[in-house]
């Protein structure tokens, strides 16, 4: 049983004022100025309303506020852009860490050394400077550290290196007991294990080292084809894409577009579906891969093209700005026909679904494949993501939900037996068992003991200690 307990009473201010005088960044109670700021998260939908909010600057910081933590008997939450919240940490420490955004780039080892609060538009540009490239996600809004340390399905160079958690070479973190600790495959091997894939459940983490890729270019982009057209488009993509080398990494969408301003013509308002692609190899080559999808259905609007590796978040081209949303996602262990006929029944044409997005993005490769030094990511074998997006705002959430229940539901049939922690919805956060599986999340729990026994760190898919 933990004992951090979410009734706790507020802050004291005079408490708040003896933490602030030991960190050198922000501390702030609610009504405080910026307090409001410090809460705000990527989805309008979510709100945060902790006890104190700590802006942290440094390691140190860090440590004073686990340690302030601690000492009052609260959890503590890890903040960078808030794509992905749970609970509204209510009598929590929330610990921003956006101030903490150091990148160095280092061309001859390859490798990036990112802050807790970098996001990942931080490091593309600074990478490309030296013709590398990070296994980075598809919005370049989200945070590195949450991203990687939730398994990372990179839809640029995913398919051919892996989850991006394959690819950290150390990390530095602050446990439940204040310790600074440098964590790799030698030093302490079961937390590098359980960091890789297990969230932000083992503490804070304050930097990452990450393998970067000699990648300055890559063929990509999206064909958009009219929606009525989703069946043609989806069986030919299907039994396009087993056959394609690695270095391809493609991605199936269905998008039902609002008629606003920040969607652009031709694709304002419309229902259209998309294939995505990430072609790691010459324009030419890359060009005659996707030719025969060319000729599927007359396309609404193809951007796919030659582009430097700054530009590859055109690809998905999803939006960088807060708005209000609910989003879930499972794995599938197979895509028959039967189940594509389903996935067209359910949001095609012909379907009354008010999903803004359905988007099935296909693995293999090196995702299946276990790196050299094993971590906890529980989904490899499995070969599909299924992602559904509601839009709207937070009076509309028991709808949105139940668009994304239809179809997530309706694929049952097809789904794997784990999923990705990072496409979970914040309701899912008791299913930390059912995400990783039975031995896997047990090895997890008795980590969890070890480095959080009382469970400090668990406002989020959470894994408790074991008993």
């Amino acid at each position: 049983m933990s004992f951090y307990d979410s009734s706790l009473p507020p802050v004291l201010r005079e408490d708040a004022a003896a933490l602030g005088a030991a960190v050198a960044g922000s501390v702030l109670l609610p009504g405080d100025p910026g307090y409001d700021d410090e809460c705000a998260v990527f989805n309008l939908n979510h709100e945060l309303a902790p006890a104190v909010i700590v802006v942290a600057e440094s390691v140190a910081d860090v440590q004073a506020a686990v340690a302030f933590g601690a000492g009052q008997h609260r959890p503590v939450l890890v903040k960078t852009t808030g794509h992905q919240m749970v609970g509204t940490a209510h009598g929590a420490v929330v610990i921003a860490t956006r101030r903490m955004n150091e990148v160095v780039i280092d061309p001859v080892a390859r490798t990036a050394r990112v802050g807790a609060g970098v996001m990942w538009s931080d490091v593309i540009p600074e990478a490309a400077k030296a013709g590398l490239a990070p296994l980075n996600g598809s919005n370049p809004t989200v945070g590195v550290a949450g991203y990687t340390l939730g398994g990372g399905l990179s839809p640029t160079l995913g398919r051919s290196q892996g989850y991006a958690a394959d690819h950290v070479r150390s990390l530095e973190v602050v446990t439940a007991d204040g310790e600074l600790r440098h964590v790799d495959g030698r030093s302490e091997p079961d937390l590098f294990w359980a960091l890789r894939g297990g969230k932000g459940n083992f503490g804070v983490v304050t930097a990452l080292e990450l393998d970067l890729f000699p990648v300055p270019y890559l063929y990509g982009g999206g064909i958009y084809f009219p929606g009525e057209r989703m069946a043609d488009v989806l069986r030919a993509w299907t039994a396009w894409y087993p056959g394609t080398p690695e270095t391809m990494v493609s991605s199936f969408a269905v998008l039902r577009q609002p008629p606003v301003p920040e969607v652009p013509e031709p694709l304002r308002g419309t229902f259209v579906v998309t294939l995505r692609f990430a072609y790691n190899g010459t324009a030419e080559d890359g060009e005659r891969l996707i030719a025969p999808l060319r000729t599927v259905a007359p396309a609404v609007l193809d951007t796919v093209r030659d582009m430097p590796y700054t530009e590859t978040a055109s690809i998905h081209n999803e939006p960088t700005e807060p708005v209000p949303y609910y989003e879930r996602g499972i794995m599938l262990r197979e895509f028959p026909t039967e189940a594509q006929d389903k996935l067209v029944e359910l949001v095609g044409p012909d379907s009354d679904t008010t999903l803004a997005i359905a988007e099935l993005r296909a693995l293999g490769g090196a995702w299946d494949r276990e790196p050299t030094v094993p971590n906890a990511v529980a989904t490899r074998g499995l070969p599909y993501s299924l992602l559904g997006v509601a839009a709207g705002p937070l009076p509309e959430e028991p709808q949105l939900k139940e668009s994304v229940a239809a179809l997530l539901d309706g694929m049952q049939p097809w789904q794997g037996d784990r999923r990705l922690v990072n496409n979970l919805a914040p309701d899912e956060a008791t299913d930390a068992a059912a995400i990783y599986g039975a031995e896997r999340y047990e090895r997890l729990a008795a980590i969890k003991k070890t480095y959080d026994p009382a469970n400090m760190f668990r406002i989020n898919h959470n894994v408790a200690p074991a008993a």
